[in-house]
C-alpha cells in the first residue's frame, strides 16, 4: 500500500467550463482514458476528450432527453454505452455510433427522481435507485431491448446509491435510512438482500450518501451525514450469493477530518482514498501498516458553499 511519502503533489491542470448549473456526476470511460462524462442541473451530459496535447476539450452536448437536472452517469464496461439517470424519473441509454451519440432507450419505472446508475462487471445487469426508497435491476437484451427483472423493496427511505460488486454480481446500496444493503440472486433467479449494514452492526447512524471499492474487491469504503467514512472488508470473494455468502464486517472508522456532510467517497486503484465534503474540503486517505486508514494530504475547495437537494 502507498505510504504518505510516496504521494506526489496535485496540481491543477485544467477547468472544464460549459455547463450552466451544478455539475452532479463525472466518469471516465472504461476502455479509452480520453473521454470523460459530466452531468448536470442544467439537464445535459458533456462528453469531454483529451487531445494529444493533454487539454480536454466537449466532444459532444448530449440534451433534448431528460427534462430535470441528471443526477448520475455511467459508462458500460465496454465503453460504448453511457447510461444517465435524471430527477424526471427515467434512466437514458446512449450508445457511440462512429463517434455520434444517440439515445437508444429510455428506462421508465420510477414514480419520482432516479438518483444513481451503474453497470454490472459483464455489462449485461443496470442498476438503478430512486427516491421512491427502491432499487431496480434491468436485464439488457439483444437489439438494444431494457427489460425490468427485479424491484427490490427493502429501504425505508430514499435510495442516495447503487454500485456492483466490481468482479461479482452483487449489488450495494446505500440509503436515506442510514444503512447498506447487500443483494444478490439466488438458484431461482430472484433477487433478495443477503444483509444489511446498519447501526447496529457499527454502521452508519445518519444517511449513508456513498460508497466504493478497493481495487481488488475484497474492501469496501462508505461515506455519511454522521461526519465518518467506514472501512468494510470481507473474508471471501468466492462466497458472495445464495447460501454461501461471506459477510461483510466492519474493519475501522475514519472521523475528525470533516466538520460537515461527506457526500463522496471513492477508492483508487491505487489504494488513496478520498473524499468530498459539504466543508468544500477533498481528503486523501492511505492504509498504514496497522490497516488504519491515515490522512496523506487535505486538498480545500476554496469556492463559496452552493448546497442543494440530492
Amino acid at each position: 500500500m502507498n505510504s504518505v511519502e510516496d504521494m506526489g503533489e496535485l496540481q491543477h491542470l485544467q477547468t472544464l467550463e460549459g455547463h450552466t448549473d451544478r455539475v452532479w456526476g463525472l466518469a471516465w470511460n472504461p476502455t479509452n482514458t480520453n473521454l470523460l462524462a459530466s452531468c448536470s442541473g442544467d439537464k445535459t451530459v458533456r462528453i469531454w476528450e483529451q487531445s494529444f496535447s493533454g487539454s480536454f476539450n466537449c466532444k459532444a452536448v448530449l440534451e433534448e432527453t431528460h427534462t430535470r437536472t441528471i443526477r448520475s452517469c455511467a459508462w458500460s464496461p465496454s465503453g460504448k454505452m453511457l447510461a444517465t439517470a435524471s430527477f424526471d424519473a427515467t434512466t437514458a441509454i446512449w450508445e457511440d455510433i462512429g463517434g455520434d451519440f444517440e439515445c437508444i432507450s429510455t428506462l421508465e419505472g420510477h414514480e419520482n427522481e432516479v438518483k444513481c446508475v451503474s453497470w454490472n462487471p459483464s455489462g449485461s445487469l443496470i442498476a438503478t435507485c430512486g427516491r421512491d426508497k427502491s432499487v431496480w435491476i434491468w436485464e439488457v437484451e439483444p437489439g438494444n431491448e431494457f427489460e425490468c427483472v427485479s424491484v427490490l423493496q427493502g429501504h425505508t427511505q430514499d435510495v442516495k446509491m447503487v454500485q456492483w460488486h466490481p468482479s461479482l454480481d452483487v449489488l450495494f446500496s446505500c440509503s436515506y435510512d442510514n444503512s447498506i444493503k447487500i443483494w444478490a440472486e439466488d438458484g431461482d433467479d430472484d433477487w433478495h438482500c443477503v444483509q444489511t449494514l446498519n447501526e447496529a452492526r457499527n454502521g452508519h447512524t445518519s444517511t449513508v450518501w456513498a460508497l466504493s471499492f478497493n481495487a481488488s474487491g475484497d474492501k469496501m469504503v462508505t461515506c455519511s451525514d454522521d461526519l465518518t467514512i467506514k472501512v468494510w472488508e470481507t473474508d471471501s470473494l468466492h462466497a458472495q450469493s445464495g447460501d454461501g455468502f461471506a459477510p461483510w464486517k466492519h474493519l475501522c472508522t475514519i472521523s475528525g477530518y470533516h466538520d460537515r456532510t461527506i457526500f463522496s467517497v471513492h477508492w483508487s486503484r491505487d489504494g488513496v482514498i478520498a473524499s468530498g465534503a459539504a466543508d468544500d474540503a477533498v481528503r486523501l486517505f492511505v492504509e498504514n501498516d496497522d490497516v488504519q486508514m491515515a490522512p496523506c494530504t487535505n486538498y480545500y475547495l476554496r469556492r463559496k458553499r452552493h448546497m442543494g437537494w440530492m
